[in-house]
């Protein structure tokens, strides 16, 4: 049981500023003095854990105390992308597929250097980093979620914590938010307020855990949108505006785009493909591209239409993977396609699924009554 008992002590030099503030607000004395007092009795299994509490209530010092060969902080960003600055000894793929379960699944940011990155990305991007380099062992990530928007500190946390448990690492996030704590639902929080340590169920903090609403509404402002999205598509060089475009909002706020084309399969009639979906970084890694993808093709499949998929995202072959709403139809490289550029750029390497590693898809989804 990790205990503590920690007194820091502060006393400034008598300078003419510190005389005079001592006499302008008739302060006692100079020295500050601080006790935090507690201990944290750590269950033999768990993968989360958090120490919360308000500015100045010792959170970093205790975490510093108990865990601070464990701290996450100072990492050298100096290539020009941060896939150098990944750990030498791991594999593209074990890169890749670590980002994408943080829920940074943007491979053109990928080839970005970190200091251009949204503070978003950046914080999953140090987490990603973390877990590569302490594979299945404890890491301690101080001011989490500090510097991001409140929507995105929560979707971001519930990402994390599917990734830490998935991967069987420890970790412990510590920070003054306590709106994350629903959404990272930890397995032990010492609140520093109180000094008081609780274990929490990880199963009932599953059914009780906030909602998130996902909204659904097709568009006619079909350039308008992929002008917002594009940047976060590996295919952003070609869109085709013959297409339907549909639009995503979680929680009334835009973060999803999909666009679907009608295909003329040489045996099934009335089939649409999907043709460029985007979820934003900041909703990525909670499954709403499986959810809203899901869901337009069934309004497809209730309208007695085939709606098939090619797509080398891995976030979304690993999830139709193992759906029963999806069923595999190819793995490979397909065919070169269309030369004119409409739909795809021949002429741009890597721009046909010819060029890569695919998975295609058919979605049988649920029938409508």
């Amino acid at each position: 049981m990790p205990s503590f008992d920690i007194v820091r002590k502060s006393t400034p030099k008598e300078t003419f500023r510190v005389k005079s503030i001592i006499g302008k607000y008739d302060l006692q004395q100079a020295e500050a003095v601080e006790h935090f007092q507690g201990s944290i009795d750590l269950p033999d299994k768990w993968n989360i854990g958090c120490i919360v509490g308000h500015s100045g209530t010792g959170k970093t010092t205790i975490a510093r105390e108990l865990f601070g060969n464990n701290i996450v902080s100072g990492y050298d960003y100096t290539h020009d992308n941060i896939l150098d600055d990944m750990p030498s000894d791991c594999e593209v793929n074990e890169i890749a597929k670590t980002l994408t379960s943080v829920g940074f699944s943007t491979p053109p940011s990928w080839l970005k250097p970190y200091h251009v990155l949204s503070n978003g990305e950046k914080m999953r991007c140090d987490i990603a980093r973390a877990i590569l380099e302490n594979k299945n062992g404890l890491f301690v990530f101080d001011e989490f979620t500090s510097v991001v928007d409140r929507t995105v500190a929560q979707v971001s946390s519930l990402a994390i914590q599917k990734a830490i448990r998935r991967n069987g690492s420890q970790f412990i996030a510590v920070t003054c938010h306590e709106d994350v704590v629903d959404w990272l639902m930890p397995d032990w929080v010492f609140d520093t307020n109180k000094m008081k340590f609780e274990r929490l169920d990880f199963e009932a903090q599953k059914k009780n855990r906030p909602k998130l609403q996902i909204d659904i509404y097709k568009t006619d402002k079909k350039q308008y949108y992929w002008n917002i999205f594009r940047k976060y598509h590996y295919l952003s060089h070609s869109f085709n505006n013959a297409a339907k475009v549909f639009i995503a909002f979680c929680n009334d706020s835009l973060c999803g785009f999909c666009a679907t084309l009608p295909f003329p399969h040489p045996f099934k009639k009335n089939t649409w493909k999907e043709h460029r979906t985007v979820v934003l970084p900041d909703f990525q890694g909670i499954g709403i591209g499986s959810a809203f993808t899901d869901a337009i093709a069934q309004k497809f499949i209730d309208n007695e239409k085939c709606f098939i998929s090619t797509t080398s995202n891995p976030g979304l072959i690993f999830s139709r993977a193992r759906s029963k709403k999806w069923r595999t139809t190819h793995i490979g490289r397909k065919s070169s396609g269309s030369g004119s550029g409409r739909i795809q750029n021949k002429h741009i390497k890597g721009s046909t699924s010819a060029n890569r590693i695919t998975v295609s898809f058919e979605y049988v989804g649920t029938k409508s009554v």
